[in-house]
């Protein structure tokens, strides 16, 4: 991690990732392969109903430079082209898809121990841009992210905020959708040994007037399971346990229930990662 202010998409990324990550409610399989070359292989579906998604994709690095290649099951091309470190502190990526070819992007990254920038623009001739920036220091940051359609001449976003960090809790206050509505996430860590934490979200739509909440906790059952638990406002509660039955492969199973929708069976997903 950089010693400087974190990416402004970053802000607030310990809570939400307690609240929401890994959390699935369908069938996920992933398998992934690597070799000494720096070439990489990874294999993925996801069951959804009675639908089945799935992808190929490839990974080389050599040296500062890194090619990933991806195919869907829509028969779509996906490739990004990554240099690190052209000049410190610099990474550069340049991503198209095939056939689309108006998918053409290209992304540069700049990080330094007092800003941290972001760019992404389109090749063609009306490009979509987006640029964030943060400034500060490595425990407190203030960043803002804009961007907008050169084809209609007008902003698709604009959204800034503030992020505290320690090694054991972390606080964020962001003002997104164009400033319709107001973010605040906290995470604490009470048992930093075992990664033990809570954390929530509180969100107000000023449009509507609307308030909405989600609480979460994580536990280390032992040290290779995980126990996570969330609690929205409409009363859903969800459930996650993830073990790593050996090195870097998980098992992961998710249920969510809904008491407003007493007609339908609760939420029931598993997801299985290998890494041999």
């Amino acid at each position: 991690m950089s010693n400087g202010p974190v990416p402004f998409n970053e802000v607030g990324k310990r809570a939400k990732d307690l609240l929401y990550k890994d959390y699935n409610f369908d069938h996920k399989f992933l398998l992934t392969l690597a070799s000494k070359s720096g070439l990489g292989l990874t294999a993925s579906g996801v069951k959804i109903k009675q639908v089945f998604v799935g992808d190929i994709s490839s990974k080389y690095q050599n040296g500062r430079t890194t090619v990933d290649v991806k195919v869907d099951s829509n028969s779509t091309v996906s490739t990004t082209v990554t240099v690190n470190e052209a000049i410190t502190g610099l990474k550069s990526s340049f991503s198209f898809k095939i056939p689309d070819h108006k998918s053409g992007k290209l992304n540069l990254q700049y990080l330094n121990e007092k800003i941290a920038l972001n760019c992404g623009i389109g090749t063609t001739t009306t490009p979509l841009i987006d640029c964030a920036a943060s400034v500060g220091i490595k425990e407190l940051s203030f960043g803002a992210e804009v961007g907008f359609d050169s084809a209609s001449a007008s902003f698709t976003k604009y959204n800034c905020g503030v992020g505290y960090n320690k090694p054991d809790f972390s606080a964020s206050l962001v003002l997104a959708d164009k400033g319709e509505t107001l973010k605040a996430s906290y995470i604490h860590l009470y048992n930093p040994e075992r990664g033990d934490a809570v954390a929530a979200e509180l969100t107000h739509r000023f449009n509507s007037g609307d308030n909405s909440f989600a609480f979460g906790s994580s536990h280390a059952i032992d040290p290779l399971t995980t126990l996570k638990t969330r609690v929205c406002d409409r009363g859903r509660v969800a459930v996650l346990c993830q073990h790593q039955w050996r090195p870097k492969s998980f098992i992961t199973l998710s249920t969510e229930y809904d008491p407003k929708a007493f007609s339908e069976p609760s939420k029931v997903g598993l997801a299985l990662a290998l890494k041999p």
